[in-house]
């Protein structure tokens, strides 16, 4: 049973999901994306690149086995402020150390602060909209929930790198960089604020269980998840789903922005958010949008082949851009407006394939959640090898390479047994907004 804060409960959600739900992003594209494009304005290689912001992606992996533990406290609207709070900090502290001469240490090890503050932020974060709001509310506001989320995604990798590569040209690269970073920091704080006013203050009856009681639940979690029927082959075609995908969006950054004479484009940091930022984070969103659509038309079964297609194909855009090196920045933007639109379009896939071939059970939203734990899981292991690979290979055969990754996945997705075909699934969970 819950409680609200009348005063708050009245509150229409318009005036707290969409803030919420940038809260929730902005921090997440800074670990994913963010901190490499700094790293790399600092002369820092692509393989201490991938691996430590890869790394820090293991908090994500990890998140659904604390979550439990949150539900022992009565108020989710606190661990909201707290985490939204305290990440805001660490950001401001990311920017007063990049000036130091040791910064990369310091900074990495802030970083993952900021990634454990948004992780757990997240747990709080869905738990608050689902108590909240009814089930026709929820659907009403899954719209703004995924919109703002993505609006985090061309704040951060748009607005701010572009004006990351506006500062770089008037100043050094590290007090550039730290007005970035300072400015992630004061917008984090300030909502925080804005969510101690807005943020519905409901209580839930059934928090403050014993650690006993959480402890027991999340065995049975696990156990009953690893009791599922082909459990470890679907557990490899989620991991194995974003082999190509961990790799390019780890590397293509890097690769628009190295100079052309170590194989890069050279293009400027803020030309970089420019094409990838906008256009191509658009034409993301379009074609997960056209990707649902098309599953929902054709069936996930029949569609999956396809959609895993469409996901990996267009990263012959980067293959293209590192084989023929244009300097036009249309060519560019085209090229990855195209790489995007097919890997919206087909990360649906694994998304519904989680919620209707695995989460469906006794603990069908926990056992979601470990499901997409093992989907970030695929997505940091290759990411953290990524700029080994590329080192080795070179940036037009680490493409080629990318594309060849999808192979294993490909036949997965013909052998793999489906459980819809022989049962009525679970109506599936709510989806969080997919992480990238």
């Amino acid at each position: 049973m819950t409680t609200y804060d009348q005063s708050a409960g009245r509150r229409s959600p318009i005036l707290w999901v969409p803030t919420l739900y940038f809260a929730q992003g902005l921090p997440y594209f800074v670990v994913a994306t963010i901190a490499g494009l700094m790293y790399k304005s600092r002369g820092v290689s692509n393989e201490q690149i991938a691996w430590w912001t890869g790394a820090l992606g293991f908090v994500w992996v990890f998140k659904p086995l604390w979550s439990p533990f949150l539900e022992t406290f009565r108020s989710k609207k606190r661990i909201v402020l707290a985490f939204q709070f305290v990440g805001g900090l660490s950001l401001g502290l990311v920017a007063l150390t990049l000036p130091l001469p040791s910064y990369f240490g310091y900074t990495i090890a802030l970083l993952a602060l900021v990634s454990i503050c948004s992780a757990t932020h997240d747990i709080a974060a869905d738990g608050t909209y689902i108590a909240n709001l009814s089930s026709k509310q929820q659907a009403a506001y899954a719209g703004w929930q995924g919109g703002f989320f993505n609006v985090a995604r061309f704040f951060s990798m748009g607005g701010l790198v572009i004006l990351a590569g506006y500062l770089e040209k008037r100043m050094d690269v590290a007090h550039a960089w730290m007005i970035i970073f300072g400015l992630l920091a004061a917008i984090m704080v300030a909502l925080s604020l804005y969510h101690a006013w807005s943020l519905p203050n409901t209580t839930s009856d059934a928090a403050g269980g014993s650690m006993r009681n959480v402890f027991d639940t999340l065995a049975d979690v696990v156990t009953t998840f690893f009791q599922k029927k082909n459990i470890l082959l679907m557990i490899a075609f989620i991991i194995l789903f974003r082999a190509g995908e961990g790799q390019v969006t780890t590397i293509g950054p890097l690769f628009l922005k190295d100079a052309i004479d170590k194989g890069g484009l050279g293009l400027t940091t803020d030309q970089v958010g420019a094409v990838y930022g906008t256009v191509a984070s658009l034409a993301f969103i379009g074609g997960s949008i056209l990707g649902g659509y098309f599953t929902s038309w054709l069936g996930l079964r029949r569609a999956l082949f396809f959609l895993i297609l469409a996901m990996n194909l267009p990263n012959v855009a980067y293959f293209f851009l590192s084989a023929t090196m244009p300097t036009d920045t249309t060519v560019i933007a085209t090229a990855l407006s195209i790489e995007m639109f097919g890997y919206g379009f087909g990360f649906v896939g694994l998304i519904l394939f989680m919620m209707q071939e695995v989460a469906p059970g006794k603990y069908q939203t926990a056992h979601y959640s470990l499901a997409t734990g093992f989907m970030q899981l695929g997505y940091v292991l290759f990411k953290m090898v990524s700029g080994q690979i590329q080192e080795a290979l070179g940036y037009k055969t680490f493409f080629l390479w990318v594309l060849i990754s999808a192979i294993p996945v490909l036949i997965l997705s013909r052998i793999i047994p489906f459980r819809s075909e022989t049962s009525s699934p679970a109506a599936p969970p709510a989806a969080e907004p997919a992480q990238a």
